[in-house]
């Protein structure tokens, strides 16, 4: 079974929320399911994957500016700040962190609920140290 997670953090690097989806679903079902639960803030940053005009719409109605790089096969050039992008690391070393866990890193449950309980039980961790 192939699962995809999908998370947000803060400016930190420590994780806020996440929703775990099927791995051959698209990220723009993940991208839905966490948009109810962003934090107010001034900046999001993403992966290619959760460029579409819809999410940058709603993300705007939020009064959040984008900051994600456009899909290689888009036909219209989307700008963003590549200097701000590189922030994006942090998100990258919040999953490095995750996958210190020995259970998270070799997904040793097969039952989602199962799975997503063990991520919860490290970011709880990784958010305090």
């Amino acid at each position: 079974m192939n699962t995809k997670l999908h998370a947000l953090c803060d400016s930190k690097g420590r994780p806020i929320n996440f929703f775990v989806s099927a791995g051959q679903v698209s990220d723009y079902i993940g991208a839905r399911a966490l948009l109810s639960s962003l934090p107010k803030v001034d900046w999001l940053l993403g992966d290619r994957g959760y460029d579409a005009d819809w999410f940058r719409e709603a993300l705007q109605d939020k009064g959040i500016r984008a900051c994600i790089p456009g899909r290689k096969q888009r036909k219209t050039t989307v700008k963003y700040d590549k200097r701000r992008y590189k922030r994006r690391s942090r998100i990258e070393i919040m999953f490095g962190r995750l996958k210190d866990w020995r259970r998270v890193a070799t997904r040793y449950d097969r039952c989602p609920k199962a799975f997503f309980s063990a991520i919860a039980l490290a970011a709880i961790v990784i958010y305090w140290l």
